[in-house]
């Protein structure tokens, strides 16, 4: 059989396979609304189309009461996005910083590294969550004294208020800054994140970059040493040794790892409903209170949910055969 023939097969072979799981969810969603019909239970995703009746305290996508359910739960996915985008960008920067300190020469650096992992990503994501919402709601000043972190960057109980972009009516681009501006009660103007959305992507972030810091070290130390002398006896430096030989070898340990990282802090951002953060959790257990269709709103979160890991699986994927070493394919 040639090659282009086999991979047509294999093709097919999926295709079906995909065709029969999916026949089999729609049969098994099919059959559970079926039931609880029978039982008298009102069922069905048509309520997706009525009013929400409920606001949004914050997000990127406008939205009110009169707005139907779906546009709700849209706004929700908007909002777990928008807190685990950065919390896994700063996981993966500080983990890397904090492997390469495990590693380092210097005794107190690769001390403080160690007892931040070991203390980190031995106490459970939730108690940090609620650690740091407590930490900042109650030991900030209040709102009408905020802290200047940086010019025109003002922290207090309120949240965080930071110069923001700003786009003019119809224009593509942010055409200037808006600046935030103390005033007698409280911070106005600029970009404001809520104590809730900054819990969740510091607890987020903190807790990941955890364990990202220990596949760093481990990625390093699967390097042959022969590797990094040779880079030594070709008179790099320490930084150009890490940077041109080191790293790119050890992705190809790092980078399997560091998917299944970027899935769980992905599905922990499901814990921000702890904290009252209105993401996807939070607009599917308000949405069934107001309902009653729990088998339908925790199908939405499971469909959602499975969505973005499969998304972020062929991302890191496609990323992986292109820094996997050929005979690693």
């Amino acid at each position: 059989m040639s090659r282009r023939r086999a991979a047509w097969l294999a093709w097919a072979l999926q295709a079906l396979l995909i065709a029969a799981i999916a026949s089999g969810v729609f049969w098994l969603v099919q059959h559970a609304l079926e039931v609880l019909r029978s039982r008298g239970v009102h069922s069905g995703f048509d309520f997706l189309l009525q009013p929400a009746g409920f606001e949004i305290s914050e997000g990127w996508l406008d939205f009110d009461a009169g707005q139907p359910f779906w546009r709700a739960f849209l706004a929700g996915l908007i909002n777990t996005v928008r807190a685990a985008v950065p919390a896994a960008l700063i996981a993966v920067v500080l983990g890397t910083l904090v492997g390469i300190g495990r590693l380092a020469p210097h005794v107190l650096v690769r001390g403080l590294c160690g007892a931040y992992v070991e203390t980190i990503r031995n106490v459970p994501l939730l108690v940090q969550l609620l650690m740091l919402y407590f930490a900042l709601t109650q030991l900030l000043p209040d709102s009408t004294e905020p802290l200047e972190l940086l010019p025109d960057v003002w922290l207090s109980k309120g949240g965080l208020s930071l110069p923001w972009p700003v786009r003019e009516e119809g224009a593509w681009w942010p055409s200037h800054l808006e600046w935030p501006e103390r005033g007698s009660f409280n911070v106005s103007g600029g970009a404001a994140l809520s104590p809730e959305y900054l819990a969740v992507v510091t607890a987020l972030a903190l807790y990941t970059a955890s364990f990202v810091a220990e596949i760093v070290r481990a990625g390093i130390a699967s390097v042959a040493q022969g590797q990094k002398l040779a880079a030594q006896a070709l008179g790099l430096t320490g930084w150009q040794q890490l940077r041109i030989v080191v790293l790119p070898q050890a992705l190809r340990v790092i980078v399997p790892a560091l998917t299944n990282q970027l899935l769980s802090l992905t599905k922990n951002s499901s814990l921000a409903v702890a904290v009252g953060y209105p993401e996807l959790v939070s607009i599917a257990n308000t949405s069934l209170n107001s309902t009653g269709r729990a088998f339908e709103c925790i199908a939405v979160i499971m469909a959602v949910y499975l969505g973005l890991s499969l998304l972020i699986s062929w991302a890191m994927n496609r990323y992986n055969a292109r820094v996997a070493l050929r005979g690693w394919r």
